[in-house]
């Protein structure tokens, strides 16, 4: 059964891994490959009427955890290389404010057990997760043992329930980033670090006034075995940042936009304004969304840079995930299902068409 469950999930540029346990990161990142890792589950989960937008608290995971694993089997169909679990903002201060810290424990062992399952069986590597605290303040050095207690129980869940690396994502200030991999390297039993930050609207400088090149140097420096960032801004503002960076580490560098069309004058998804001039962060969104050529376009700038860790955060969906893993040059199982408009009844060059419809109703559409 898992071996069938591999052939159907698995991507098939991995084919002779699917029998044996997978490579590591670090293995595969030696050899030159590129990681695709979906993200994206909390803004899935909320458009799918399962997660409350405001609080972002992966409830789900707890009241049906049914659908989490079907979502990690989902993404790993589409071309992930990584289940990366769902316990983004699944800590305690986050369940604190929702009144759900008796559930601490319980909701990251589930996304956890979850997620080393579906790794199990589709031939992918899991990954633990960790990341903004919320309550982390550079001024307060209370909070900084209170993040430390969270990242802490969070890794050590993660170590237990089988991860093979540990994120440490969407990390706004310096400080909380090289908090959070100090706690990966103490309390992660060696497992790799990978570690992505958010830069909001100043390109150059993050919340705690570290400028943004000197954050990724400090923080390879300090054994991450990948830097980057992921989340906030879209790939057109996303780019610029890797681009600035790039060669200034020599660790691999990650990219992980959100799906958002943001620009110069909107670096992020948080700055965007509805038809109404209103904030559309976060229920406006959906008319900002990327189209897949757009994102097509983000994967073949990954790959002229040479880029080994990628994937999308954010506004993610399965579809948005085949295109970034096709514009890599793979072919996953739902490349099956990519777009052939060959057939279209209207648009099609298929000789078994009728020509009413190529050749008269396709010029009155």
């Amino acid at each position: 059964v898992q071996s069938g469950c591999s052939r159907l999930y698995h991507s098939t540029n991995h084919s002779s891994e699917m029998a044996t346990k997978p490579r590591g990161l670090l293995e595969r990142l030696k050899a030159g490959e590129t990681i695709i890792c979906a993200e994206g589950y909390l803004f899935e989960f909320e458009r799918r009427g399962y997660l409350k937008a405001g609080a972002f608290v992966p409830e789900v995971v707890v009241e049906h955890p049914e659908l989490v694993k079907a979502m990690y089997r989902e993404f790993v169909h589409a071309g992930s290389d990584v289940v990366l679990a769902f316990t983004y903002y699944g800590h305690r201060e986050k369940l604190r404010v929702v009144g759900r810290e008796a559930d601490l424990e319980a909701m990251n062992r589930t996304a956890l057990k979850l997620a080393r399952e579906v790794a199990d069986e589709t031939g992918t590597l899991m990954a633990g997760n960790i990341c903004n605290t919320t309550c982390y303040d550079p001024d307060k050095p209370d909070t900084h043992d209170e993040c430390r207690q969270i990242f802490k129980e969070q890794i050590e869940w993660a170590v237990e329930e089988g991860a093979d690396f540990i994120v440490g994502e969407t990390l706004g200030m310096y400080g909380e980033a090289m908090l959070a991999l100090e706690c990966i390297k103490q309390y992660g039993k060696g497992l790799p670090a990978v570690v992505t930050l958010v830069v909001h609207r100043d390109p150059d400088t993050l919340t705690d006034g570290r400028s943004v090149v000197d954050a990724v140097k400090a923080l390879e420096e300090a054994g991450a075995a990948v830097v980057g960032f992921n989340c906030c801004r879209g790939p057109f503002t996303t780019l610029p940042l890797v681009e600035k960076v790039k060669g200034k580490v020599k660790v691999p560098i990650a990219a992980l936009p959100v799906l958002y069309r943001t620009d110069e004058q909107y670096p992020t998804m948080q700055s965007l304004l509805n038809h109404k001039g209103s904030r559309a962060f976060p229920v406006d969104l959906d008319a900002f969304l990327c189209s897949r050529t757009m994102i097509a376009e983000f994967g073949q700038r990954c790959k002229e840079l040479g880029l080994q860790y990628v994937g999308l955060c954010c506004g993610n969906a399965s579809h948005f995930t085949r295109t970034l893993a096709e514009s890599l040059g793979r072919t996953p199982p739902a490349s099956k299902y990519s777009p052939d408009m060959s057939q279209h009844f209207a648009y099609g060059t298929d000789k078994k068409l009728h020509g009413i419809n190529t050749e008269k109703v396709v010029k009155l559409l």
